[in-house]
């Protein structure tokens, strides 16, 4: 009797996941920092200008708002869409076009005349866009080996944080001295040269089989995630998390250029700078995972994330401006865990599963995000810290619950 043996070849052509600290793994990596960096910069760089958007067209502090709403709604609704197209054209085509056509859109904002049309723009961005967000994160569970997914996350969501600071900084520092239409030039231009850097960096995928039936895919995927618990509550928590974490951002401007700091819009738009640390949150707390396990961090920094929220009613910058300092801490390491945690847990589909997860992440930045320009509006930053803190106490408590969480795989 023969015994029958694994050839060489055979064995070689099996492909393999990457490991941390490998070629492979670094190229990844810079890839995901350049995308992560484009993504946010384009999304968040008109943030900064909805104060000066709001006198140049007569806008509320709620109406201005639409103007990144737009964006986060439109892309909410695109997810799901470049999810199943990545399926079947795979994951590395699908984020440099989505990359590529946002920046284009970017530098086309600089050529609006009235507001309605940069609203046009901007929605379009946000569809291409979610292209990129989409994919992301199911690339890498797809690629990189378990015990290295929370650095590479951590990482890919350190670029983003950078992209949003730096996005913003820019916005505001060039509007002030140049206009928001140079700023919208400038940004987009970037945008073109980060998705250039993105194409040549990220390898092709390795593990990627394309779906023959891409949108019964989608729906099995949805319909396999839906009826996961765990799953479900993550999805919420990003809602929830998201609308709060941009609820902040748009509207602290308005509080920091207003009674009693009166500060400019470059210098309000400083406030920015606070993303660096949630660049280090993200790295940190995605090497903290892999060693301990997600269900025993994830409660913690969202607790510091309520904790920053509540700082942040002092009138003294010296407690306010540490506690939005804890409360962007608190944002980017709870983001960086649980979008881990769904791509561990999704059995299969899990493109969907990441979509599904940014879709809830994305329709939180619009729905609360513009709500809370009312809330603004009527009961100034006491009001949005109360809605803020009670829709946080919701998301501590579904924390709470997912420790007790059985797991589908390991996680």
């Amino acid at each position: 009797m023969t015994v029958a043996s694994t050839s060489p070849s055979q064995q070689i052509s099996r492909p393999t996941r990457i490991a941390a600290g490998t070629p492979a793994f670094r190229h990844i990596t810079r890839a995901m920092i350049f995308g992560g960096f484009s993504t946010f910069s384009l999304l968040y760089s008109m943030q900064p200008l909805m104060p000066s958007l709001a006198l140049q067209f007569a806008l509320t502090p709620a109406q201005s708002s639409w103007v990144l709403s737009i964006s986060t709604l439109s892309l909410a609704f695109s997810l799901l869409i470049s999810s199943a197209i990545s399926e079947r054209v795979g994951r590395k085509p699908m984020m440099v076009a989505a990359l590529a056509l946002a920046a284009i859109a970017t530098v086309l904002c600089a050529l609006t005349q009235d507001f309605s049309q940069l609203l046009l723009l901007r929605g379009l961005l946000g569809f291409a866009l979610g292209g990129m967000p989409a994919v992301a994160v199911a690339y890498m569970g797809e690629e990189i080996e378990a015990a290295a997914m929370g650095t590479a996350v951590g990482l890919y969501i350190a670029g983003s944080a950078l992209g949003g600071m730096i996005g913003r900084l820019l916005s505001a520092l060039l509007s002030d001295h140049f206009g928001w239409r140079t700023a919208m030039a400038v940004i987009g231009v970037a945008g073109i040269y980060a998705a250039w850097e993105f194409w040549r960096s990220l390898p092709l995928a390795r593990n990627f089989k394309p779906a023959a039936r891409v949108w019964d895919s989608l729906h099995q995927g949805v319909r396999l995630h839906l009826a996961d618990g765990g799953l479900c509550m993550l999805f919420c928590l990003a809602f929830m998390l998201t609308g709060c974490f941009v609820s902040v951002y748009n509207y602290i401007g308005y509080r920091l250029q207003g009674t009693p700091f009166g500060f400019s819009q470059s210098t309000a738009g400083a406030i920015a700078l606070l993303y660096v640390l949630g660049m280090g949150s993200s790295v940190w707390v995605g090497r903290l995972v892999d060693r301990i396990g997600r269900r025993g961090v994830l409660w913690i920094v969202l607790l510091v994330m309520m904790v920053g929220l509540l700082l942040s009613l002092s009138n003294s910058l010296l407690v306010m401006i540490p506690g939005v300092a804890l409360f962007t801490f608190g944002f980017f390491a709870s983001h960086s865990v649980a979008s881990s945690w769904v791509a561990r847990r999704a059995q299969g589909y899990k493109a969907v599963a990441s979509a599904i997860y940014l879709c809830f992440y994305y329709l939180g930045s619009s729905l609360i995000g513009s709500f809370t320009g009312m809330v603004w509006a009527s009961h100034g930053w006491t009001g949005v810290v109360m809605l803020l803190g009670g829709i946080l106490s919701v998301g501590l408590m579904i924390t709470l619950r997912l420790r007790t969480l059985l797991p589908v795989v390991a996680v």
